[in-house]
């Protein structure tokens, strides 16, 4: 069976593996190119993937020979541009930018199965907490209340400045000012956008809770099937597994 060159390791290059060190200790992370995150293993710490590419179609080198798509490059450049530009905006605050990336990681797998817009999500994943230190210097403890207020005039700006078109400006920054209320926007991308933000955020939220808890939670939290099912399988199947070192220590 033909195996889309982009997604066979047998074309990869030496630098589509590489390492990350962790922002909480330092450690090496090895990660694959494809991997939107990894646990650091000396701290455990969620490290996400700063290059990552998951060889879809929108943006890989191979797409136009494989599938005809045209404007692909320009797609990759735009991503990695925003990404630059979040990065400028986030300066040495790397919680926010590591936060960033794992969203977007993760709203790429979503919109890859859902469907959806690849440059509206991609754009709207990066830039989704861009307005958190506007907020921050002006509402200080109130600042995630008001971050969809100062959120969307900034990623208009950085949007126009990469010649994104004024339709999509329009969708991606209504994404922005709706990610934490969804008050008045239920496109198939904002779903996307708004899945890999749980995504990343319910670790930490539900790391106490039941099985039954986190079951509800994802039922009633989650706007897509992809996302409800990448949910289920790192949230309760994943954390089901029985740990290696423990095993091993078990077995002593």
């Amino acid at each position: 069976m033909f195996r889309c060159p982009g997604q066979d390791q047998r074309f990869w290059k030496p630098e589509d593996i590489f390492e990350v060190n962790c922002s909480q200790c330092g450690g090496a992370v090895e990660f694959f190119k494809d991997e939107p995150k990894l646990k650091c293993r000396k701290c455990g710490h969620i490290v996400a993937n700063p290059k990552i590419d998951l060889g879809c179609a929108e943006w890989c080198q191979y797409a136009e020979q494989c599938v005809g798509v045209s404007g692909a490059k320009n797609t990759n450049a735009l991503r990695n541009g925003l990404i630059d530009e979040m990065k400028a905006v986030f300066g040495s605050d790397q919680k926010r930018i590591d936060h960033a990336l794992a969203v977007l990681g993760y709203a790429e797998s979503i919109q890859a199965t859902e469907g959806a817009d690849p440059l509206v999500v991609k754009a709207a994943a990066v830039l989704h907490d861009i307005g958190i230190h506007q907020a921050e210097k002006k509402h200080g403890s109130s600042a995630a209340k008001y971050q969809e207020i100062e959120g969307p005039p900034i990623a208009a700006k950085i949007l126009k400045k990469h010649d994104v078109a004024d339709e999509a400006v329009e969708h991606i920054c209504k994404i922005i000012a709706n990610h934490h209320s969804a008050r008045d926007i239920d496109t198939i991308e904002f779903k996307c956008v708004w899945d890999a933000d749980r995504l990343v955020n319910m670790p930490a939220e539900y790391g106490d809770a039941s099985e039954g808890q986190i079951r509800e939670a994802i039922e009633k939290a989650f706007k897509t099937d992809t996302g409800r099912k990448i949910a289920v399988e790192e949230l309760i199947e994943a954390a089901g597994e029985e740990d290696p070192a423990e095993c091993a220590r078990n077995d002593h």
